[in-house]
């Protein structure tokens, strides 16, 4: 039984290796676009998001939703939240809309948890990943020392401790991610309640300028 045990860990090794590494390119992927994120999200206020908002508006009430939705996507912070904007503008003025704007709104949190899923099980399989690498070499490098043979015994213990790093770093970075990125997406979830707000009242435009 023990032999068995031994030859699944050793037979683990290298799988554990890739998806240890695989991780790490996944978590630099994801703080990349963390990044471009970040940069997009510079430019948003409220002001801005409250001139947009009636600004389409007005031009859905001229019968113009080509300029609404230019109005809009000037604050929208990714394509996810374009997409939802414009079938704001799409629905205005058809029966049922604010059932299906709301429809639209949920939609949009759904891929935000989405995308948010992708950190989260960095969060655990990071760790996971580096303590699996950290003890299946173990193994050999401690039959090594009884053998007498330290070199092997060193080799077997930086690649272990290399492991714990790699997964270590994931787990960290992966966590800070999806902390930061919860709130964005919930404070864009708020900006697109106010805008489909605005654009379904049931008050004129120059009600709610002066509001």
């Amino acid at each position: 039984m023990e032999e068995l045990l031994l030859q699944i860990a050793d037979a683990l090794r290298y799988p554990v290796y890739v998806l240890a590494f695989a991780a790490l390119a996944a978590v630099t992927f994801e703080a990349g676009t963390f990044g471009v994120e970040l940069v997009r999200r510079r430019r948003r206020d409220l002001v801005r998001l409250e001139r947009a908002a009636e600004e389409a508006r007005a031009a859905l009430e001229r019968g113009d939703p080509g300029a609404a939705q230019v109005a809009l996507l000037l604050v929208a912070t990714d394509t996810q939240m374009a997409q939802t904007l414009r079938a704001m503008v799409g629905e205005w003025g058809a029966p049922g809309a604010p059932d299906r704007v709301a429809k639209r709104l949920a939609d949009f949190d759904l891929r935000a948890l989405r995308r948010l899923e992708r950190t989260r099980l960095l969060v655990r399989a990071g760790p996971g990943l580096g303590l699996m690498g950290t003890l299946i070499p173990l193994s050999p490098a401690l039959a090594a020392l009884g053998e007498g043979d330290v070199r092997e015994l060193a080799e077997g213990l930086r690649v272990a401790f290399g492991i714990t790093v790699i997964g270590i770093l994931v787990g960290m970075v992966a966590f800070c991610l999806s902390l930061v990125r919860d709130r964005m997406y919930a404070q864009d979830h708020s900006d697109l309640e106010y805008v489909a707000a605005v654009l379904f009242d049931e008050r004129p435009v120059g009600e709610l300028v002066t509001s």
